[in-house]
């Protein structure tokens, strides 16, 4: 009788180690809908709590098996909190790894270079997974780059990540400035980068276009600069067609054709390359640059060097404008 007890019950033990051992090893559950099955843990959330949402989002076929699992196996004092994709059929013990390791998904929204804070803000709108509504910050404000988010994060706090990753990196080149700069705020900074950011694709250009300006502005000439004149027409948004004279010699607060120094705000969101080349501009003389025709620019240090190379661009524009080659 006792033998026949201890049979069975280790028949019982074996069937439930393999049933266990299966139910963590072996395929999991179907998604319910497609291919994966979205989660989102949140911060905070204990072995437990996850055990519980995964289960009820379908991903694993055992709470208690799960819980056991992490605990014994010390992984669930490393699960991470996020939004995570499972594939239908994933199983248990790669369901643990991917919580363990923090295999979060990725969401980034990206603010280029040159960005407007309003083209910037209507990214961050456009993006379906966060949440809460939010004003557009001041131009100049945002850092360009990527920035990795999550579904329900709010939409306040990505535009305040990006404020927050400017001024920080604006606090240390501004520490780290040449000497003798005319520019007397880490604002007038930004604001000339912004310029200089608009001026060219070229990114080995910056710094070269940066001395210019600086060197115009210690001399008191009009930086006349086409994008300031964009920015007092359409705030930066692309006109879709040149400037015209009339708009060259309209007065705006913008327009570096009519005043003297700095416009009263930024025209884009500069980069950290922008930043960098006006707050540590190379040595120069050079007052003056006009496109070359191979979408960079040629310098000159004088006027009379300037007019011959305006020359040469016009001609170029012309050549293109006889063989129906654009600008």
């Amino acid at each position: 009788m006792i033998r026949r007890v201890v049979s069975t019950l280790v028949i019982a033990a074996v069937l439930v180690g393999g049933w266990v051992y299966w139910t963590y090893r072996g395929p999991g559950p179907a998604a319910n809908d497609g291919a994966v099955t979205d989660v989102i843990l949140p911060k905070g959330a204990g072995v437990g709590q996850i055990a519980s949402a995964l289960k009820a989002a379908g991903v694993i076929g055992s709470r208690d098996v799960f819980y056991f699992a992490a605990k014994l196996g010390g992984a669930g004092r490393r699960l991470k909190a996020g939004e995570y994709e499972f594939p239908s059929h994933a199983s248990m013990s790669q369901v643990l790894n991917d919580i363990a390791e923090g295999k979060v998904v990725k969401r980034v929204v990206v603010a280029p270079e040159g960005w407007t804070s309003a083209m910037v803000a209507d990214a961050v709108r456009a993006q379906p997974v966060l949440v809460g509504s939010i004003e557009t910050p001041p131009e100049g404000s945002i850092l360009p780059d990527g920035y990795q988010v999550q579904r329900g994060e709010d939409r306040g706090d990505v535009i305040a990540k990006m404020m927050a990753a400017r001024d920080a990196l604006l606090a240390q080149l501004w520490a780290e400035r040449a000497p003798d700069l005319p520019l007397k705020t880490p604002e007038e900074a930004v604001t000339l980068a912004s310029i200089v950011e608009k001026e060219t694709r070229v990114p080995a250009e910056r710094p070269r276009i940066a001395a210019v300006f600086e060197n115009r502005l210690r001399q008191g000439i009009k930086l006349e600069t086409d994008p300031t004149v964009i920015y007092g027409i359409s705030k930066g948004r692309p006109l879709g067609r040149g400037i015209t004279m009339k708009e060259l010699l309209t007065p705006t607060p913008y327009n570096t054709y009519r005043m003297v120094g700095l416009p009263p705000t930024p025209i884009a969101n500069p980069g950290r390359a922008s930043l960098a080349a006006v707050l540590n501009p190379p040595k120069s003389d050079e007052l003056y640059f006009v496109a070359d025709g191979t979408g960079g620019h040629v310098f000159a240090s004088t006027f009379a060097e300037h007019q011959a190379n305006v020359a040469k661009w016009r001609a170029i524009e012309r050549a293109r404008a006889a063989t129906g080659g654009g600008k």
